[in-house]
């Protein structure tokens, strides 16, 4: 990793950290929770090999990116995402038109919108682990998922400020991202009241192939630093991205798609979401996807689980255009 260079950008009212790779037409990388550039780090060294210049940042309120306001939730709308990623693409590539976007969990809702905002600004789309999510125009996100999974969801219990925090602050950030990371069951997370992360599985005693002890610390020391209430802010956010995104409802995604998920993936056992992904509602819904891929034995972080695979679906895809 000691080739990738590391600067700061000013970019919508923050100071955005970013690493970057390689030279020739940009693939930006847009990491999930909780996670941080780091999750590209391998993506990065393959394409830049192969005559991209790879480029990923620290998102909003997360690692070494600074002045987002994390006493409120509602300066981490989609807009404001979406915002952010725009001036960057506008600092980092003003001569390219387009770029090339690759984007997971957390960035791939970000990835879905900016194609639905700025399909002007995306050559081509590779997107893992969350399927378009169409707008439901009678119930909010988070009600929707009460609705199903009831008020233990993790994302139900994301919603009031400081509340997950105060559970997760005597667990540390290590152990916290430890159980996270490794979380490899389909069924979807629950963090009841007081229990917290004990709800889950306890994280195997060795970490899996794909994260040495080495890596986990490189995510534990950034979290210990800033906390995770940046990351939980997108969450908290959800309800008013409901509201606002009210013009978008039935709004298709225009841009050459790829998606790819893995067959234990929380995400892709959510109720209807196979069928929707493979019986014409996510085509119809993103006319232009060209292929979805289910990586057999992949979980949800796949990008780090299957670092190789995942590189050679971008490049395999991207090379077309």
């Amino acid at each position: 990793m000691e080739k990738i260079e590391h600067k700061m950008v000013g970019v919508n009212g923050l100071n955005m950290h970013i690493a970057e790779l390689g030279q020739g037409p940009t693939i930006l990388f847009i990491h999930g929770f909780p996670e941080l550039w780091y999750s590209w780090r391998h993506e990065m060294v393959y394409l830049a090999e192969r005559g991209y210049r790879a480029v990923a940042p620290d998102l909003r309120g997360y690692g070494d990116t600074t002045g987002a306001p994390l006493n409120d939730p509602s300066k981490f709308t989609i807009f404001h995402l979406v915002g952010d990623v725009v001036a960057l693409l506008e600092a980092i590539a003003p001569n390219e038109e387009k770029v090339f976007v690759v984007a997971h969990d957390w960035g791939a809702l970000i990835a879905w919108h900016l194609c639905l905002f700025r399909p002007d600004k995306v050559k081509a789309l590779v997107n893992s682990s969350v399927h378009f999510l169409p707008r439901n125009p009678k119930m909010n996100t988070v009600e929707g998922l009460k609705a199903i999974y009831g008020e233990d969801h993790y994302i139900s219990r994301f919603q009031v400020p400081g509340d997950i925090e105060a559970e997760f602050a005597p667990i540390g950030a290590k152990s916290v991202l430890k159980k996270i990371l490794t979380y490899r069951d389909p069924a979807p997370f629950y963090f009841p009241k007081g229990k917290g992360l004990e709800a889950l599985p306890d994280a195997p005693v060795a970490l899996s192939s794909w994260l040495s002890e080495e890596e986990l610390d490189y995510y534990a020391n950034k979290f210990e630093k800033t906390g995770f209430t940046g990351g939980v802010n997108y969450y908290r956010a959800l309800p008013i991205n409901w509201e606002l995104t009210a013009p978008w409802t039935g709004a298709q995604v225009k841009v050459p798609t790829k998606f790819i998920v893995g067959e234990f993936d929380l995400v892709y056992h959510i109720p209807g979401a196979k069928e929707y992904i493979h019986n014409g509602g996510f085509k119809n819904d993103v006319p232009l996807l060209e292929e979805v891929v289910v990586l057999e034995g992949a979980a949800h972080f796949v990008n780090q689980e299957r670092p190789h695979e995942i590189s050679k679906h971008i490049y395999d895809f991207i090379q077309n255009f």
